[in-house]
């Protein structure tokens, strides 16, 4: 087996970003390798909650802001490929639901806020009732307003599985990765030993971007982690709810996704403002103490008695800010043959995509040869957070 391999893009991270832009890459002929040092998605791919935004919940203080407008176009893109006529066939991929609601729990500051989004976010929201609410809010208790949201859910390990399928021969397993220079230009990687040459290295891997950074001596872009502390729920009392729970600030004060586990059961997924500061700080067991305490209060309806708790700390890496402030698009930079990157959220993956051939394009890099590459060891699924923490 040949210890050097060429290609025109060497991805290096197989997280949602990696793949869907290896995907988009193999579909407009260039030759790719993605590069991954654990489990596709295994990263921050994964603990995500799956919610394609379309900037709703960034509209909550009632005026549309960088990041609501930047995003705005992600639902219908997903959408599109997610039937199989978009810019990826991703059509087999699970779809949790055809829409993610804002909802208010009746009290007067909630209800103005659901109202100040409706109105901000330009005729994609609608109010629903009766049989048309999620299964969880179908109660006689229920006593707020749900409005649906024009976004959708995926589920994200189906979504892995199949990007992973559009790579075809192209991943390879490596733990140990430096850069590979002839008369100290950098022009490829060498994984384990191997040398690989590229005309273009992406780094995509997330929070694990710093340290390949380091690793090539290079300072520049800086990232920046925003901490996240989710909250999983496992029982036969829950049922599918998709919804950001609104209080009076600007941020959700709860998000809920739920997802199928192995067993049958339904996996509720907590985060929003429960999940920020306050819960960051919080010890896991006082953290499901005020899940259990927020979703008695909500849910009242809800039998808690056998349902399962778990938490999970999460770090979102992001291009560095002032501020620490959230970045409102994916970002990119690039130096010489070097593009390093962040969709900083699932969603904006396309728009990842999209600036890295931009720049393929601004430098006139066109598709070489495509060679048929040899077996290569290949980086497993990684199993979803629920079937890790609650079996």
């Amino acid at each position: 087996m040949s210890s050097e391999l060429s290609t025109d893009v060497l991805i290096v991270g197989a997280g949602v970003a990696g793949l869907w832009l290896n995907a988009r890459l193999r579909r407009l002929g260039y030759s790719t390798l993605v590069v991954e040092r654990g489990a596709l998605g295994g990263g921050q791919t994964l603990k995500s909650q799956g919610i394609i935004h379309g900037g709703a919940k960034y509209a909550l203080h009632g005026a549309l802001t960088g990041a609501s407008e930047a995003i705005a176009d992600m639902p219908r893109r997903w959408r599109e490929a997610l039937a199989g006529t978009g810019e990826l066939d991703l059509s087999g991929v699970r779809l949790l639901s055809e829409a993610h609601y804002l909802w208010s729990p009746g009290t007067l500051a909630g209800n103005l806020t659901s109202f100040f989004a409706s109105k901000a976010v330009r005729g994609r929201v609608d109010q629903v009732k009766g049989e048309q609410l999620p299964p969880a809010l179908q109660d006689p208790g229920f006593k707020g307003k749900v409005y649906r949201l024009a976004e959708l859910v995926v589920d994200v390990p189906s979504l892995l599985a199949r990007l992973a399928e559009l790579a075809g021969d192209g991943l390879l397993a490596g733990e140990h990765i430096e850069p590979l220079r002839e008369n100290a230009e950098l022009v490829g990687l060498r994984v384990d030993g191997r040398a690989i040459r590229a005309q273009r290295i992406v780094l995509s891997a997330g929070g694990g971007t710093q340290a390949l950074l380091q690793a090539l001596g290079l300072e520049q872009p800086a990232m920046q982690t925003r901490p996240l502390h989710m909250v999983l729920a496992k029982g036969p009392s829950l049922k599918p709810l998709y919804a950001h729970c609104l209080g009076g600030g600007p941020k959700p004060r709860i998000t809920v996704t739920t997802h199928p586990a192995a067993d049958g059961q339904w996996v509720w997924y907590l985060g929003g403002d429960i999940a920020e500061a306050d819960g960051v700080a919080r010890e896991p067991a006082e953290q499901i103490a005020v899940a259990q305490h927020e979703i008695a209060k909500l849910l009242p309806w809800v039998d808690l008695r056998e349902v399962r708790w778990a938490t999970l700390r999460v770090d979102r890496a992001e291009p560095a800010q002032s501020g620490l402030v959230r970045p409102d698009n994916a970002f990119l930079a690039d130096q010489q043959r070097l593009l390093v990157g962040w969709p900083t959220k699932l969603a904006l993956a396309p728009d990842f995509a999209d600036r890295v051939i931009a720049a393929l394009q601004r430098d006139s890099l066109k598709p070489g040869p495509v060679a048929p590459l040899p077996p290569l060891p290949r980086p497993p699924l990684a199993q979803p957070i629920w079937e890790q923490l609650l079996p």
